[in-house]
């Protein structure tokens, strides 16, 4: 939010109980980095677009929208009879004293 000569002023934000609070405070340049959140948007945004002009010279439509994953495939589970071991509560044993 600010550029001073020894400084950069920059804005965190730092949680109070159930809150975020958004501060500002000034940091010294070799202290700071810069950030890498939308290197993965970006890089998106790149292949799409070489992938609308391929799409584009060969006279076709495409879709640049992101699919969920999906559910993962089926696993069978195989196992021994003698492996199995079946858990069930004790039975309730009333005692009166």
């Amino acid at each position: 939010y600010n550029v001073n000569r020894n400084a950069i002023g920059v804005e965190i934000t730092k949680i109070v109980r159930q809150r975020q609070i958004r501060k500002r405070i000034h940091v010294r340049l070799e202290h700071l980095r810069k950030s890498r959140c939308n290197e993965a948007f970006l890089k998106r945004i790149k292949e799409n677009d070489k992938l609308k002009a391929e799409a584009k010279a060969k006279g076709q439509t495409l879709k640049c929208k992101r699919q969920p994953e999906g559910p993962k495939p089926m696993k069978i589970v195989k196992a021994n009879d003698d492996d199995i071991e079946v858990l069930a509560p004790l039975p309730f044993i009333e005692n009166y004293f």
